[in-house]
């Protein structure tokens, strides 16, 4: 004895609903999780790795797929792949409170994490834990913006920290050692000495070679100075990204 089986739409799961409303109407497109924000921050730019279909939907949920007659009226084309970035780039992500705030609390441990990792604590030079950072920032009631990537909110969070001298803080210093030949050696000395939290080697024998500690900030700016002023001929190597104590800290 055969069975019936009714058949139905197939429906997407474990998608992410991005969703724009324009001329009235509402339009949805179905995404991979957790691809839409990267796709927005620039880390993710294979369109293909975000869109789980290039369709232009009305409702996602029931895969009701929006008439290209509607798309032509108010998009002003019917070519789905080209409506699909649009959405992408203007609609508003769908997900649930609990999803949100999964998010929120994965993106604030994330900030605390960069803040570790770029920061120290002057005094003994040492990173502080994740955990501490946490902690302070939540001393500053700082709010997770789910729109800025966490590199751009751990540097707010690092300029709040020191305005509000909630913990004793600064960036890592970075070392680096400028090698100047001739005569431009001495004028670009005295501009690298007022950029460098610290000269740990100064040589003048006969060609300058000098080896600082300077904030990461200042980089791009020193950069600029010796390939300038050395009409190229200067040279520049980091040494280390991060001059920070290691191993355990006697107490």
């Amino acid at each position: 004895m055969a069975y019936f089986q009714p058949t139905g739409q197939k429906r997407l799961t474990n998608v992410a609903i991005v969703r724009l409303k324009k001329g009235g109407k509402r339009f949805e497109i179905a995404c991979y999780p957790n691809k839409v924000v990267s796709w927005r921050n620039k880390v993710e730019t294979d369109i293909d790795e975000v869109l789980q279909t290039h369709a232009v939907f009305v409702n996602v949920s029931k895969g009701e797929v929006a008439k290209n007659d509607d798309l032509k009226k108010i998009f002003g084309t019917d070519n789905h792949s080209e409506i699909c970035l649009q959405i992408l780039k203007k609609g508003e992500l769908q997900v649930s409170e609990k999803e949100r705030h999964a998010q929120l609390e994965s993106m604030f441990r994330d900030i605390a994490t960069t803040v570790s990792d770029k920061c120290v604590n002057p005094k003994t030079n040492r990173p502080y834990t994740v955990t501490l950072i946490e902690k302070a920032m939540k001393d500053l009631h700082f709010s997770v913006k789910p729109n800025k990537s966490t590199k751009q909110q751990a540097l707010e969070v690092i300029k709040q920290l020191k305005e509000t001298e909630t913990i004793d803080i600064q960036r890592a210093l970075m070392r680096l050692r400028i090698t100047v030949q001739g005569k431009d050696g001495k004028k670009v000395k005295e501009k690298l000495k007022k950029l460098a939290a610290r000269v740990e080697e100064e040589d003048f024998s006969p060609d300058l070679e000098m080896v600082i500690l300077v904030d990461p900030g200042c980089f791009r700016e020193i950069d600029d100075l010796v390939r300038t002023d050395t009409k190229g001929k200067g040279q520049l190597e980091v040494i280390s990204l991060k001059d920070v104590e290691e191993g355990d800290e006697m107490l």
